[in-house]
């Protein structure tokens, strides 16, 4: 089932604090095999394809290679650009050119649709080539998978801040009474339900967590919000980035209307502010926000181990499904640590996968115990990030492009 030739990684979408792990297992596995020649990486994932940016990988050191388990980012970047057929001649006149037989790629919902195009499109011209997509999102949305690599760091760091905020937010309620945290994750609430992680008596924060999933009254959330705060002298609240009303239309959004990416994504991030005016101006108390926006994706200081752990075996089993002659799959994680399967990429690309409504409590406003249940293992063991006078410090990839 082994096929001679070289291979190729790129990284897309927004990075996490473990993506680099991801890269890491890919290449540490993919050394293992004398049949696979030259190991290469595509800076700015399939953009780097079509601007012939790629370095060789072979040629960084053990020591960096390692350093990647222990730092944030996308070491050979992210990109968010949307693949055209118009694109595939000179995608694969690159892919022939280096004798690439196996393509990874590390990424989302939308770099699944890209690795799945890919996939289609070496079929159709009869170009022998394995690609496998790799998971990767804070976002935890992606379909046929128990959890997403990326997703468990995300959920610790913004558990851990909403429990630290809480704390400083409950000592300042008599002049600053409310507080929003506002996380990303687009239209599902994955990371703000996570947060629920904080809470450990019935008067800490989180009070209230507002997700994408459900639809909301606005009226209903100023009496939400105003009976937390006349019960406890102040409210701590977290809302998922993509909340809607009633009809369906974005909260932060006149008239609906909201800007969209490359792939048809809505830009959001506008919701905290909307709902501090709103809070402001029926309850006329002091109301803050916090947008944790990308720290979440790059804590590596506080990220959880167990997440780092299952971002290095998808990397390895990606070589490994690719080595078994499988090709147009994604490689999935099982509820056990480590523990991989895979999927079809076609069942995966642009689907987004949401929080279950019977894992919230009847209003929308918090989580059940079977959420808490799934998340918290996620969550546990700290990686050992090397300080130096005080602050982290991170490896970088010498980058040594290759001329062809």
């Amino acid at each position: 089932m082994s096929l001679k030739g070289n291979v190729l990684i790129g990284q897309s979408g927004g990075p996490t604090c473990v993506i680099n792990s991801s890269l890491y297992g890919i290449i540490d596995e993919a050394k293992k095999y004398d049949f696979i020649g030259d190991i290469y990486g595509t800076i700015h994932g399939i953009e780097g394809v079509l601007n012939k940016k790629i370095i060789n990988l072979r040629s960084e050191t053990d020591e960096t290679l390692r350093g990647l388990t222990r730092t944030p980012g996308a070491a050979l970047g992210g990109c968010r650009y949307k693949v055209q057929q118009s694109d595939m001649d000179a995608i694969f006149e690159v892919f022939d050119a280096l004798d690439i037989r196996y393509f990874f790629y590390i990424g989302g919902n939308d770099s699944m649709d890209t690795a799945d195009k890919l996939n289609t499109a070496a079929l159709r011209l009869g170009y022998d080539l394995r690609v496998i997509g790799v998971p990767k999102t804070v976002d935890n949305d992606l379909p046929e998978t128990h959890h997403c690599p990326g997703f468990g760091s995300a959920a610790k760091y913004v558990a851990t801040s909403v429990r630290e905020a809480g704390i400083h937010n409950a000592s300042m309620y008599t002049s600053e009474p409310i507080t929003i945290l506002q996380t990303v994750g687009r239209n599902t609430g994955w990371l703000p339900g996570a947060s629920a992680l904080a809470k450990s008596r019935e008067d800490e924060a989180p009070h209230l967590i507002y997700f994408p999933e459900k639809r909301y009254n606005i009226y209903q959330f100023t009496i939400d919000v105003e009976n937390v705060y006349r019960r406890l002298g102040g409210a701590f609240i977290v809302v998922g980035e993509g909340l809607k009303d009633e009809n369906g239309e974005y909260w932060h959004a006149e008239h609906g209307l909201v800007a969209t990416d490359a792939f048809g994504h809505p830009t959001l991030g506008g919701v905290s502010e909307f709902l501090k005016d709103l809070i402001e101006k029926h309850l006329k108390v002091k109301t803050r926000t916090i947008k944790l926006d990308i720290c979440q994706q790059a804590a590596m200081h506080f990220a959880s181990q167990r997440d780092v752990n299952d971002a290095i075996a998808v990397g390895r089993d990606a070589v490994k499904t690719a080595i078994l002659g499988l090709s147009g799959v994604m490689v999935t994680l099982l509820e056990e640590e480590g523990e991989t399967g895979w999927a079809e990429l076609d069942e995966v690309a642009n689907v987004e996968r949401q929080v279950p409504t019977e894992w919230l409590n009847s209003e929308g406003t918090f989580v059940t115990d079977e959420f808490v249940d799934y998340v918290r293992p996620l969550i546990r063991g700290e990686v050992k990030v090397q300080i130096e006078d005080g602050l982290p410090s991170y490896v970088r990839l010498k980058k040594s492009f290759i001329e062809f």
